[in-house]
């Protein structure tokens, strides 16, 4: 996967932590369970999409000087 698509993604998976914090601070008490789980799992792939993204980035070791 190349850069580009990792970083777009990682762009749409932050807008939706965003849209969901927002709902979750306006939603009732009843659904405030299912909205915390799924902002759970967004962030939680929002950080594995990060992190490969960050990885991506990286040198690798045998190109690092000594």
């Amino acid at each position: 996967m190349s850069l580009r698509m990792i970083a777009r993604d990682l762009y749409r998976l932050q807008q939706e932590v965003d849209r969901l914090e927002s709902q979750l601070k306006a939603c009732p008490p009843a659904k405030r369970e299912e909205l915390e789980d799924d902002l759970r799992k967004a962030r939680a792939e929002r950080d594995r999409v990060k992190r490969m993204l960050e990885g991506a980035k990286e040198e690798p070791p045998y190109r690092k000087p000594r």
